[in-house]
């Protein structure tokens, strides 16, 4: 009977020391999965932060996407590699080819060609338009998008000097009123000399003669005539482009100018247009 108690006590120690020892490993297990736990809730809002901030950048591009897609018609596209326009100034220069002479319309094979066509029509009824007329001492000339207008040297200058002289004020307003009727162009105004030399305390060469007379023709298109600064441009080519040969008295005023070269921009220009439908 003894030794019955004896071993049945010893069991029950036996099953005591197992449960205590599962207990401990249960324990040790809820710990570790407590652990993972909390990291994989750490990793979760990791995950989630991450999650935003790609959706913050997906929603962006999106965004631009859809901007783009309404801003399509105003891309602009390569014109034969000289040119750049947008889908709107061809859409303008479309309305604007409905005026134009059939016949020089049928000699268009070009984007190129129609977008010159356009613009050269446009300027040309800017031109007739204007009080500025031709005369022995003025000419214009209209070369595809761009007009050219030669002034004659004595017209705005005195002999050897680069001062607009006032009776140059009459042709200055006219030119101004051409270039101040139309936002959409720059105008680049060029010096040109015949080839006997010149040298002075104020003048080096031509070349400083030249580029003189185009900064003193700028100077008084925007002080005197409101022309906005940033459509002009000065630049001076001394005799190196002569109209005619220099071996008269009358072939070298011929060549003594100033040149005044009216360059659109094409897209102001169409949306310009546009505007004063």
């Amino acid at each position: 009977m003894k030794k019955t108690v004896i071993t049945v006590f010893t069991m029950a120690l036996l099953a005591s020391c197992v449960s205590k020892k599962k207990y401990v490993q249960l324990e040790q297990e809820k710990g570790e999965l407590q652990s993972q736990l909390q990291k994989s809730q750490v990793e979760n809002e990791e995950l989630e932060s991450k999650f935003a901030a790609i959706q913050e950048r997906v929603d962006e591009y999106n965004g631009k996407i859809n901007s783009l897609t309404e801003e399509n018609n105003s891309m602009m596209v390569t014109v034969d590699d000289v040119a750049v326009i947008s889908e709107d100034t061809k859409e303008g220069m479309r309305k604007t080819l409905e005026n134009v002479d059939p016949v020089l319309l049928s000699e268009a094979k070009t984007l190129k060609d129609s977008m010159n066509l356009a613009v050269s029509y446009n300027l040309q009824k800017s031109m007739n338009n204007s009080s500025l007329n031709e005369d022995e001492d003025i000419a214009i000339d209209i070369d595809e998008t761009v007009v050219m207008i030669s002034i004659s040297d004595k017209l705005l200058f005195n002999t050897a000097s680069y001062r607009v002289s006032n009776k140059a004020n009459d042709i200055l307003q006219k030119l101004a009123d051409v270039i101040n009727s139309e936002p959409s162009i720059e105008v680049m105004v060029e010096g040109h000399t015949d080839p006997r030399s010149i040298h002075n305390e104020k003048v080096a060469d031509n070349w400083d003669l030249s580029v003189l007379r185009a900064t003193s023709v700028v100077r008084k298109l925007q002080n005197d005539f409101n022309v906005a600064p940033e459509k002009l441009i000065a630049s001076g080519r001394s005799s190196y482009q002569p109209l005619v040969e220099n071996d008269s008295k009358e072939g070298r005023a011929k060549n003594r100018r100033t040149r005044i070269v009216i360059l659109p921009n094409i897209n102001k220009f169409f949306a310009l247009m546009a505007s004063n439908e």
